[in-house]
């Protein structure tokens, strides 16, 4: 069974285009990918997450509120129990709060420029096929 994977666009960010990239390499790399759509809230992120049954959550954020939305889902899986869905980052983060937020639970983040070739190695090495 391919690896699942929820890209999701938390808080009121409107851009997605580096979301829809990751999306279709991730696609084409055999993974299955649901992509939640723009404006969600983590709340909606986790449930689509549990609904779905993925073993990862991409989060996309460029609108600087990362610090508390990415956090935010980590928490919200723990409360229900779904810890084991592995969540990443991506977007213009500051390399100070890159280290804040692997504390508070993000398995990785990746900065604009990271090539899709590292993105998709990493998903593959670190969330489990189905």
């Amino acid at each position: 069974m391919p690896r699942r994977i929820l890209i999701a666009k938390p808080g009121l960010d409107g851009h997605d285009r580096g979301a829809k990239v990751i999306a279709r390499a991730l696609r084409d790399a055999g993974c299955e990918v649901i992509y939640s759509g723009l404006h969600q809230t983590p709340e909606q992120i986790v449930e689509t997450a549990i609904q779905e049954d993925v073993g990862g959550i991409g989060l996309s954020v460029l609108s600087g509120a990362h610090m508390t939305l990415f956090p935010r889902v980590v928490e919200l899986l723990a409360e229900r129990e779904a810890a084991d869905i592995v969540v990443f980052g991506g977007g213009i983060i500051p390399q100070d709060d890159i280290e804040t937020l692997s504390q508070q639970g993000l398995a990785a983040i990746f900065t604009p420029g990271t090539p899709l070739t590292l993105v998709v190695e990493w998903v593959e090495a670190n969330i489990p096929e189905h």
